[in-house]
């Protein structure tokens, strides 16, 4: 169970983000490259690329296929720079060449003490190095040419439960991370360290840690707060800190008092727009919870707040903007059925937004379940409660109109859940049966698939090289390119 101000997703930057120094520009979209997770700050996954469109796309033909050499799943984004992809699984990390998926070299991590490998989201790219972190809590810095590690450093307790899951985010000169994982109640914190040496800059709690600390006020008391919060990935606020300070700017709860596991995990995306007829700086989340959400991202106060699926767990929405938890829709000793399952309406796999279309996409899932409580106490310890059975819908690919929150289309999605990538070609790429599909991104309507041997298990990406224009996703133990020859 969590208290006011508890869970807390980060965003960065979202009122100001530089450029890393000495890197490409990643306050625009990028086109030869892929240099961050979600191409650049922003979050869009959106691509300015166009010799690929709503026309062509039926043309592309395989490029390459490249099998993992260490086993796996992948769930990375690759990153792509100078005509070379990076990308990771846990404890692994690989370089292959993106124009013949030829492998350069791959880096296994010697030395795992153990830790969750639920997966890694991939690497951090900065001065001729990568970075990754490992499961077993260790941030390690590898020679981007050769593979070679240069040196590790522990950021969390492996022996307290956390774990090394997430890809690091550079800004200026900081790598900005931190730990997953909350099996024994342990503070959740986000990092920001030396690319040159992994050393601790600040560090950024996301619970109360001692008197005078925001929110302690909504807590029973210090021990509570420091205790009884989720990890920073795993919980349900949009955050804004100061990237140079890791002070926090201000803070939305999605899911308040958050008892059903929905942490708000999904990308937040930044984008500038027009809200009646004047042009607002914004941020949006299509949440775990089933809510759409519009923020002024200078402060943090909600524009638009709709549902992106049939919910049942919320009475309506504060004047702030946030939900309105239902108090018979919290888990109850003899159940609850509650919609969206623990699952969520999405998951952690990106979603994109074009601000071409002027609409926001995200894979949905409609499913019950019944919320039991196990520790009815007035102190409840460890897992208190969880859902069980239940029921699911047809998945659906949506899109949604961010000026209103409305669904302006809904196609059912016979894929796999994924990352989506839209472009300005009119392109959505995404899940398919088996594989990999492309969608008109104004209408939704299928254009082109093609089976993989597994659904996309990760975010798709594009880049130009020499003229042409590849797509890549991975399909579990595989990285697979498509280009236009034309």
């Amino acid at each position: 169970m969590t208290s006011k101000f508890t869970a807390l997703a980060v965003l960065l930057g979202a009122i100001a983000i530089s450029a890393q120094s000495g890197g490409p520009d990643l306050s625009k979209p990028p086109t030869t490259s892929w240099p961050t997770y979600n191409g650049d700050y922003s979050g869009k996954r959106f691509s300015p690329l166009t010799k690929i469109n709503a026309s062509n796309v039926k043309n592309l033909s395989l490029a390459w296929i490249y099998d993992l050499s260490g086993g796996g799943q992948v769930k990375a984004t690759p990153l792509q720079i100078d005509g070379i992809l990076y990308f990771t699984t846990p404890n692994n990390a690989y370089a292959v060449e993106a124009r013949t998926g030829r492998e350069l070299w791959h880096y296994a991590y010697p030395r795992s003490r153990g830790g969750i490998t639920i997966g890694n989201r991939g690497v951090a790219i900065t001065n001729g190095m990568a970075y990754f972190v490992t499961t077993d809590c260790n941030l390690i810095a590898l020679d981007i040419k050769t593979g070679t590690e240069k040196w590790a450093k522990e950021f969390c307790s492996l022996e307290m439960m956390y774990y090394g899951s997430v890809a690091p985010v550079v800004i200026k000169n900081k790598l900005i991370f931190g730990p997953s994982g909350d099996d024994l109640d342990q503070p959740a914190y986000l990092d920001a360290r030396s690319p040159e040496t992994g050393e601790l800059i600040w560090r950024w709690y996301v619970t109360p840690q001692k008197t005078g600390d925001p929110g302690l006020d909504t807590w029973p008391n210090v021990d509570m707060a420091k205790n009884g919060g989720g990890m920073t990935w795993h919980t349900a606020s949009i955050v804004a800190l100061n990237a140079d300070t890791g002070k926090m700017v201000w803070y939305f709860q999605s899911s308040p008092n958050d008892t059903h596991d929905w942490d708000a995990t999904q990308a937040a995306v930044v984008f500038d727009g027009t809200v009646n007829g004047q042009p607002r700086k914004l941020i949006a989340q299509a949440s775990r919870n089933g809510k759409f959400f519009v923020l002024d991202r200078t402060n943090g106060k909600a524009i638009v707040s709709s549902e992106f699926i049939k919910t049942n767990w919320s009475l309506g929405h504060e004047d702030n903007g946030e939900p309105i938890p239902n108090p018979a829709k919290k888990p109850q000793i003899a159940g609850a059925l509650v919609t969206p399952n623990q699952g969520g309406a999405t998951n952690w796999y990106p979603p994109s937004f074009s601000p071409q279309t002027g609409l926001f996409y995200v894979n949905a899932n409609r499913a019950f379940s019944v919320w039991y409580i196990y520790d009815a106490s007035d102190n409840p310890m460890g897992w208190g409660g969880t859902d069980r059975g239940g029921y699911a819908e047809q998945a659906q690919l949506k899109a949604i109109d961010y000026k209103t929150g409305q669904i302006r289309w809904s196609i059912p999605r016979y894929g796999g859940n994924s990352g989506l990538l839209s472009t300005a070609g009119n392109v959505l790429f995404g899940s398919a049966a088996s594989g990999i599909g492309a969608y008109n991104a104004t209408t939704g309507e299928p254009l082109w698939n093609a089976r993989l041997g597994a659904s996309v298990s990760n975010g798709p990406i594009t880049y130009e090289l020499d003229g042409l224009q590849y797509v890549v996703a991975a399909a579990g133990g595989r990285i697979v390119s498509f280009v236009l020859n034309q």
